[in-house]
């Protein structure tokens, strides 16, 4: 096939061909296709997945980098459900995949940028359901490392925090062409469930994992002394030997490590059990004040603002709420929302959100109202609208994450994935993009 398209392999580009069809089928059949599926591959070279890939019925994009490639393709493969692209997979646009329902991903990465297109690829949040890829063997077994290995590293432990890697299969070099220097293997990655864990801030936890691997020879008690001053009391908490160096530690013991160094926050539900929220009317007239408990226990109507925040690029920030929340936790919202307190009125809750969820101040501007249904939880909702461009200091009792997105990008996730926002928000979504036309 390639001297039939004129194309000599190329070196820099880390191009070696698989031309085994047992293993490609193999492989494909790892990755669970189904009619409905949205399956992305990297690197499809001359298509050695890409076609058993079409046979199961899936709809595929192939990111090819090569031209050549890229031409083969879409004349070896004429059918509707292909789409190939030629693109550096390291510049495509991953966020484009949240308004498919169910992504998958594929491929035989190149070595020499497997951990950058990990990282593009698998950032959280990924829209990715399952992920089954072929890598050097180096790196396959540093991602499933377990601790107490020589392979355990941060890398490690970064990805596992978010989800479950497995060891498949290793594949020798006579498979591909030309031969590589250095064997393969098969990883399959799947997205933890949201309660795999317990509740850890990802900010610290990241921070002591990198600097906890960074002099790995070192006990760690000497390379985090700037994070923890009583490193015999921090390791007996954890359940760690004093002398204890940073490949000792299963994931959990970073977790609770993380949680001794930045204790868990106190539950929100304790904190908010004695607000009180102005009751209304089906006319937004307040007749009473009670408390927050009653309010949402009883279903009667309040109040509650949300603000939309952009940036200079016109993207919007959302947060996604903290699994602490009452309503509707881990899933993603508004920049900030929260309610209207007894003797507020709406504009004052607004700016008060704003600081006490991303830390900030803004001009804001009124967008519109939303009446007080079901789909608000008995709320009238004021929407407003602001641009900030700095840095936010997250309210880690409120929210797990935020960033920044496409407005486009934001449509076409909630009619694709509606169970992951809160349905207040999709309500604020609509409203703002009748009221922004």
């Amino acid at each position: 096939m390639l001297r039939e398209i004129n194309v000599t392999p190329v070196k820099s580009l880390g191009q070696n061909f698989l031309h085994d069809r047992n293993l490609s089928r193999w492989i494909v059949e790892q990755i669970e296709p189904e009619p409905g599926d949205y399956v992305v591959e990297i690197g499809p070279g001359l298509g050695a997945l890409t076609g058993p890939l079409l046979e199961a019925g899936a709809d595929v994009l192939a990111l090819e980098k090569d031209r050549r490639l890229a031409d083969h393709l879409r004349t070896e493969f004429v059918n509707e459900r292909l789409e190939v692209r030629h693109i550096d997979a390291l510049d495509f646009d991953v966020l484009t995949l949240f308004a498919k329902p169910r992504v998958k991903l594929i491929g035989n990465l190149p070595y020499y940028i497997s951990s950058q297109l990990l990282i593009k690829f698998l950032e959280y949040p990924s829209p990715m359901s399952l992920a089954v890829l072929m890598l050097q063997m180096e790196m396959a077994t540093r991602l499933a490392a377990g601790p107490g290995s020589k392979d355990y590293g941060a890398l490690s432990v970064l990805l596992q925090r978010h989800y479950k890697i497995r060891f498949v299969r290793k594949v020798p070099t006579a498979v591909f062409i030309p031969r590589p220097e250095v064997d393969s293997a098969i990883v399959k990655i799947t997205p933890r469930a949201p309660n795999d864990l317990p509740e850890y801030d990802d900010e610290s936890f990241t921070a002591l994992v990198r600097q906890g691997f960074s002099q790995r020879r070192k006990q760690l008690g000497n390379v985090l002394r700037d994070y923890i001053g009583d490193w015999p009391t921090a390791a007996a908490a954890v359940g760690l030997d004093q002398k204890a160096r940073a490949e000792n530690l299963s994931l959990q013991q970073w977790i609770d490590l993380t949680n001794f160094v930045r204790p868990e926050l106190r539950s929100a539900s304790v904190q908010q059990g004695e607000e009180m929220f102005p009751v209304v009317d089906e006319s937004d007239r307040v007749l009473y004040a009670a408390p927050r408990s009653k309010v949402h226990g009883d279903n009667l109507r309040h109040r509650s603002v949300h603000i939309l925040i952009f940036n200079e690029s016109g993207q919007i920030y959302l947060q996604k709420r903290s699994r602490r929340k009452e309503r509707h936790p881990g899933l993603w919202d508004s920049s900030a929302a929260g309610h209207v307190s007894a003797g507020e009125d709406y504009e004052v809750a607004a700016r008060r959100e704003l600081m006490e969820e991303l830390g900030i101040e803004a001009p804001l501007q009124k967008i519109g109202q939303l009446p007080a249904s079901d789909r608000t939880g008995q709320e009238f909702v004021w929407i407003y609208r602001g641009q900030y461009n700095g840095q936010m200091s997250l309210n880690r009792e409120e929210i797990e994450t935020g960033g920044y997105f496409q407005p486009v990008i934001v449509t076409g996730w909630i009619a694709a994935r509606p169970g992951d926002f809160a349905p207040g928000f999709a309500e604020c979504w609509k409203t703002y993009l009748q009221r922004s036309r």
